[in-house]
């Protein structure tokens, strides 16, 4: 199963990065990819005060554009994630579609990024975002995979729940900034492949340094036994990552930790 990880740049035109994002897609047919991904608010700034004025009820333009291309492509579409509005509440929601168009997933990030690391980062997304409140596997030809959005990673849990679901590869749009991401970001993705015994996929936005918001970049591809398979830089990048999916069931055979888990260890209670 061939991925491409699309780290593209983003500006301040909601439009401009619909048609850079659509033609990106494009481009990763054309090298063979059977999904691809995009970054997390890939057709908006980083910014608080973006989202909502960048926001779209269901079926709106950037939607309808994953929706298009991966209709005329023929490929899964991770579609990274953008504000999505309903009922006054904004969500940071990642939407996937198949290779006909039908939209196969919708998550909204569970665990909204507030940090407030001194000298280093602040950021609260619960100023304008609420949380989402589901576990997302979605299925494919390929099987079933997880998706959760960036700071969500964090919660091994999570993970582990998609993985007893069934998923082979966690995707992750996502956007670590200068801080959090030279410190976590490979570590997080190699962690939570070899705990789940998965392949995880995080694509982030190119790093603009005269952002508000600096995205660390690095997208990253990582294989069941934590060996990283393909890693960008800072820079706008396609990158492509071949997953030998027999290497989840080989990993799991010769390490049987999903299926050797002692529920009984963690029950809640006296005992």
């Amino acid at each position: 199963m061939r991925v491409a990880l699309i780290q593209m740049p983003v500006t301040a035109d909601r439009e401009g990065n619909l048609r850079t994002a659509a033609e990106k897609l494009r481009q990763a047919a054309a090298g063979g990819a059977d999904i691809a991904v995009l970054p997390e608010m890939f057709c908006c700034p980083y910014e608080n005060r973006c989202f909502r004025p960048y926001g779209e009820e269901a079926g709106g333009p950037a939607q309808a554009m994953l929706s298009q291309t991966a209709a005329e492509t023929g490929m899964y579409v991770v579609g990274g994630s953008i504000p999505e509005l309903e009922n006054g509440r904004v969500y940071n929601t990642c939407f996937v579609y198949g290779p006909d168009g039908t939209q196969l997933a919708r998550h909204r990030k569970a665990h909204l990024f507030d940090i407030d690391v001194p000298g280093g980062q602040r950021f609260k997304e619960s100023d304008t975002f609420s949380p989402g409140d589901s576990i997302t596997t979605f299925k494919t030809k390929f099987g079933t995979m997880g998706l959760c959005i960036c700071f969500d990673l964090r919660f091994e849990e999570l993970a582990r729940c998609m993985c007893l679901r069934g998923a082979r590869v966690i995707f992750v749009p996502a956007a670590f900034n200068m801080t959090t991401g030279p410190a976590h970001w490979e570590l997080l993705f190699r962690q939570r492949a070899v705990d789940n015994q998965c392949f995880t996929v995080g694509v982030a936005p190119a790093r603009d340094e005269a952002g508000a918001y600096v995205s660390y970049g690095n997208s990253i591809a990582v294989d069941p036994w934590g060996t990283v398979l393909s890693r960008a830089g800072a820079e706008e990048a396609t990158l492509y990552a071949d997953l030998d999916l027999d290497r989840v069931e080989a990993v799991r055979t010769q390490l049987p930790i999903l299926s050797a888990r002692r529920t009984d260890l963690y029950e809640v209670g006296e005992r």
